[in-house]
């Protein structure tokens, strides 16, 4: 009964949106580059890069604001050196993307004892966290203002992101291309459109995304950098936005149903419960949702086959 007075409250609804916000970031960065026909598997390495830098900037500057702005940077800066591999040197992409990560992993733990001298985390470092915000009007509502008030700033922006991201894709000659790209390059190209450029452009966006993501673990979820603590939630967004079906708003509601998940184990954490079962359980519905996704796309071809 404990338990389901737990996922029935407040705390619980105010956790769920909080661990959603870095997979939304990254959702959305993944499907900006799907539907210009690029898988980008690298998201995992470009939060984590942004993550680093985003904390460790703040840190020197005692500036929120330049440890956001670093964050993207590196996100961009990650982005654009994967599309330079996969388009200009004609790498493959997926095997570029695994690089990036693995270098990733590697460079933060490298850079991370240079500045702190510690492999582990850069606790020792006075760096600076994004604010979080009080909603007037709505803090003072009975269980709604628990829920959906006093979150981090970069929370916000994920979800009104969904909006932008909507506007961005179907609204805008940018967007157009993005999705003719995508669709069919060579008719894209044909008309005039320059299919690499699109696709640069893309990656640009999607690294911009991915490098808020990273910027609220390392200065939002939590208050400092540590090793690997993007914990596969680049792969998960990968799959959020593959079982949304590349549409903004299923990608958030995928992304919602991840952020469930992550928030019941966090929660199964501080019950008898063994620790595997518990810390499985996000990439055990990751595993679930692809292939539901698999079997209905599977369906949709045949039909118009």
């Amino acid at each position: 009964m404990g338990l389901i007075q737990t996922i029935f409250s407040p705390a619980f609804g105010f956790s769920v949106i909080r661990v959603t916000t870095p997979i939304i970031f990254a959702a959305l960065a993944a499907l900006i580059t799907n539907k210009a026909g690029v898988m980008n598997i690298a998201l995992e390495g470009i939060m984590l890069m942004s993550a680093f830098f985003g904390t460790v900037v703040s840190a020197y500057t005692q500036s929120a604001l330049w440890g956001v702005i670093a964050a993207v940077a590196a996100g961009i800066t990650v982005a654009m050196i994967m599309a330079g591999f996969a388009f200009r040197m004609k790498a493959d992409l997926i095997l570029t993307g695994i690089a990036m990560n693995t270098f990733a992993s590697g460079a933060t733990v490298f850079l991370m004892y240079v500045v702190c001298n510690d492999k582990a985390s850069t606790s020792s470092l006075p760096s600076c966290n994004v604010p979080n915000i009080q909603l007037p009007f709505i803090r003072d509502i009975p269980v709604i203002g628990e829920v959906f008030s006093g979150h981090n700033l970069l929370t916000y922006l994920g979800f009104l992101s969904v909006i932008v991201v909507y506007f961005l894709i179907y609204k805008t000659p940018l967007g157009l291309r993005i999705r003719a790209v995508g669709e069919k390059p060579d008719a894209a190209q044909s008309v005039g459109v320059k299919v690499i450029r699109v696709q640069f452009a893309a990656l640009f966006l999607s690294g911009v995304f991915a490098g808020l993501g990273g910027a609220f673990m390392s200065m939002g979820y939590m208050s400092f950098f540590s090793r690997d603590m993007i914990a596969g939630r680049g792969f998960i967004a990968l799959a959020a936005q593959n079982m949304g079906g590349a549409a903004p708003l299923g990608t958030l509601i995928a992304s919602v149903i991840f952020g469930i998940a992550d928030a019941l184990s966090n929660m199964l954490q501080t019950l008898r419960v063994p620790a595997e079962a518990v810390q499985m359980q996000p990439y055990l519905l990751t595993i679930v949702g692809l292939v539901i996704y698999s079997v209905t796309t599977g369906r949709k071809k045949k039909k118009s086959e």
